[in-house]
């Protein structure tokens, strides 16, 4: 399976038109076609349903998308480290973030950073903790950006000196809003919005003990936009992050008793990271 023929089965998978995809790809519709025939014959299963005008992928298609896009990045990622200059640091350097407070803290890292190496780019991922360490374990990513509670037994970390406080986001018509803080008891009676996450959930449900039964769970999300959104619709209140936005239709209220959580810079261990991811983390280090 050669990387051009996994480069040309996502063109067409993009572009579901394989005439589309071979005049983007600069080779003839024959050809093309020709390809991914011999990559269906090569792997033993059908790719693509092939209509009269369109293509659109099988479930083993869609499984190889997902493969073929780690695979060309990986491949994309190893050929821009080796083709930087050595006497200027420059290359890309691909941070997967949770949503968190202290990406405000990373954001003033990279740009001091930058400003010493104007050539380095960054890469950000947003997704939560799970889907960030997988990554990082393919090598996709060279650092990650972690809300706790999270398993960093594999890898090298720096704690960050901000914590990330828990509450709610509610509309600014909820009868919490005038609240300073919302308790357990407030929260058994409110449709709530929660993290997807596991590990998020036992700790939420630890604060909230003895209500944690009584609870009204709506709806959990994995980013937080899609939450808000929730939250401005009517589904619920969400339990989140404060992180220092605002809306105007909307308010942002803490738990009490307060909860609070830390985050972390994470990299594998044994890993010969980039020069410039490298470099980063030194930066990180001396910043904190």
């Amino acid at each position: 399976m050669e990387l051009r023929v996994l480069r040309y089965f996502l063109m067409t998978a993009r572009e579901e038109n394989i005439t589309r995809a071979a005049q983007l790809l600069h080779i003839t519709q024959p050809t093309l076609s020709r390809q991914l025939m011999q990559l269906e014959e090569e792997l033993g299963v059908k790719l693509f349903h092939r209509g009269k005008y369109n293509v659109s992928l099988t479930e083993e298609g869609m499984l190889l998308k997902r493969r073929a896009q780690e695979l060309v990045s990986l491949s994309d990622k190893t050929v821009s480290e080796f083709s930087r200059k050595d006497e200027i640091l420059s290359g890309e350097i691909s941070i997967g973030c949770g949503e968190a407070r202290s990406m405000s803290f990373l954001s003033d890292c990279i740009i001091s950073f930058r400003k010493k190496h104007s050539l380095v780019q960054f890469d950000i991922y947003s997704a939560i903790a799970d889907d960030i360490k997988e990554r990082i374990e393919k090598g996709i990513i060279d650092i990650g950006l972690l809300v706790e509670p999270v398993d960093i037994g594999k890898y090298e970390f720096l704690r960050l000196p901000a914590k990330e406080k828990w509450g709610i986001w509610v509309r600014k018509d909820s009868e919490l809003a005038g609240k300073d803080a919302v308790t357990p008891e407030d929260l058994s009676k409110v449709p709530l919005i929660t993290a997807r996450r596991e590990a998020v959930k036992n700790e939420i449900a630890s604060w909230f003990g003895d209500y944690y039964d009584e609870l009204n769970i709506v709806a959990a999300y994995n980013l937080g936009i899609n939450a808000i959104t929730m939250v401005r619709q009517g589904v619920g209140a969400a339990l989140a992050f404060d992180l220092g936005v605002s809306y105007d239709d909307m308010c942002f209220i803490p738990l009490s008793p307060v909860r609070e959580t830390g985050s972390v810079i994470v990299w594998k261990k044994n890993q010969v990271l980039p020069t410039a991811a490298k470099m980063f983390i030194e930066h990180i280090k001396n910043a904190i």
